[in-house]
């Protein structure tokens, strides 16, 4: 079924135009699901699922078994993903752009085989590494895949304006999931295993309904599953980026499980459930700065960001090109401005009644997890504003400047946590915070350099002659087409 194509920003002004609270509510919700969907779902059943196995009285142990696999497959799944996903983004916009939609679902099916392919090769060395049984291991691959799916169709969802059957979706697959549970308890009694197969049926349910939404969008065809892959070439360093940010935001997790916090779980399976869970919430205070972003940038930004480009191509005079540069860094330094306010006014309010209210949770928070939620705030409070503003290098095209800011914090996340270990426990968290201080006034610096010179960096820095960039990944794109095309 033919529709109109439009972006987030399309639905969002309508709903912004609208008035009352429960239009505003839901503007919020679609961009911060569509934005975080798959990551938010990870946490909320994760939490949900934990409250129904201490309320059942699982034993610690099983517990713990539980927590690690779920942490274990949504990080594997993370940095898997991360290395596809700009890539796949901009083939995508490239291709709405150009008009040719009959070339997007193919590339979905090729970029989830490429990613299913090399994730569970590497998670299922991992898992027998761990000697895991396989019961456990069939299961954790198995989420595993989905995970890995659900991200991918999230790079994809973002064309779509049927925003409520994203929030449907991500809503049932909670539902399902936390009823499945409660169900399985009550039939067999509590079992880990039984947890994880609640825990895929969610995703299953959230995989399937993405799939279909998809369909109802995008026409099917065969053409060139792998084309994407000559994107590779061309944007290398967004693939690189996409990595790099995964693992500055989840490396220092993984140095402390290695730390005199951390415990050993099964096999090579660890967590330091003190750090753990503190950073896991701390996270979430993350979300008003991603939501605001995407509302900001679409709603705001985005239409001036347009027709200053817009300028270029229809021969716009040298003074129409400045004021229209003007005015759109206007709303770029008002919408940071505000964002970044926005977040610090969360962050505050996390500090002083987040205490109050995890107190209400069962999750046996003590005064050193407290402490360390307080300090973790702070570092993802400075970190989402510091990777909105890479986002916006990388809508100037500024693909260097991205990579060399995310290869800094992916070195200095796990890095200064690792120095911290020769300080008391009590202050690891510190070494995530100036990472990510430091991630910040890098990505600041950057865009301030670089759009002080904008219009040199869009014009004299541009290649006078188109250039077609052919290397291992387009070879292997070609390679794979006509496997698929003879089979």
């Amino acid at each position: 079924m033919k529709k109109n194509m439009a972006g987030i920003g399309f639905e969002l002004k309508k709903l912004f135009k609208k008035r009352g609270l429960l239009a505003t509510a839901r503007a919020y919700g679609y961009a911060g699901i569509v934005c975080t969907g798959p990551m938010i779902l990870g946490i909320v059943l994760l939490l949900s699922i934990l409250f129904l196995s201490r309320a059942y009285n699982m034993s610690f142990h099983g517990q713990e078994v539980f927590v690690s696999t779920i942490t274990y497959t949504l990080l594997f799944s993370l940095t898997v993903s991360g290395f596809f996903s700009l890539v796949v983004t901009r083939f995508i916009a490239d291709m709405l752009y150009e008009k040719q939609e009959k070339k997007i679902m193919p590339s979905f099916w090729g970029s989830n085989m490429l990613m299913l392919i090399i994730g569970e090769l590497l998670y299922t060395a991992f898992l027998l590494c761990s000697n895991t049984n396989l019961t456990l291991t069939v299961m954790c691959l198995a989420i595993f895949a989905e995970i890995l799916v659900v991200w991918n169709a999230m790079c994809y969802l973002t064309a779509i304006k049927e925003y409520n059957g994203i929030l449907f979706s991500f809503v049932s697959a909670v539902i399902v999931a936390f009823l499945l549970a409660w169900a399985v308890i009550r039939l067999d009694g509590i079992s880990v295993l039984g947890m994880l197969f609640a825990i895929f049926c969610g995703y299953g349910v959230m995989l399937v309904w993405d799939v279909v939404l998809l369909y109802r969008f995008f026409p099917r065809s065969a053409q060139q599953p792998f084309l994407f892959l000559q994107w590779f070439d061309k944007y290398l360093e967004l693939a690189f980026v996409g990595l790099f940010i995964n693992i500055g935001l989840f490396g220092h997790i993984v140095m402390i499980w290695n730390s005199q916090l951390g415990e050993k779980i099964e096999g090579l399976f660890r967590a330091a459930p003190y750090y753990d869970i503190p950073a896991l919430l701390a996270f979430l205070t993350t979300l008003i700065t991603t939501m605001n972003f995407m509302i900001s940038v679409e709603v705001n930004f985005y239409p001036k960001y347009k027709a200053y480009y817009a300028l270029f191509n229809n021969r716009g005079s040298i003074r129409d090109i400045k004021q229209a540069e003007d005015e759109m860094l206007t709303v770029l330094k008002s919408e940071l401005k505000y964002t970044g306010l926005k977040q610090l006014f969360t962050t505050a309010i996390a500090i002083s009644v987040g205490e109050a209210v995890i107190s209400l949770l069962p999750l046996g928070f003590n005064d050193i997890m407290f402490g360390y939620f307080r300090i973790l705030c702070v570092g993802y409070g400075l970190y989402a504003i510091a990777n909105t503003i890479m986002l916006i290098l990388l809508y100037f095209v500024d693909n260097r400047g991205a990579f060399i800011g995310t290869l800094i914090f992916a070195l200095a996340s796990p890095g200064l946590t690792f120095l911290m270990f020769n300080l008391s426990p009590l202050y690891y968290g510190f070494g995530f915070v100036i990472a990510c201080g430091l991630f910040f006034v890098i990505m600041l610096a950057r865009l301030t350099n670089f759009t002080r010179k904008l219009s040199y960096h869009l014009l004299s820095r541009q290649p006078l002659v188109e250039e077609h960039k052919t290397g291992i990944f387009t070879s292997l794109g070609l390679k794979l087409d006509r496997l698929f095309a003879q089979k």
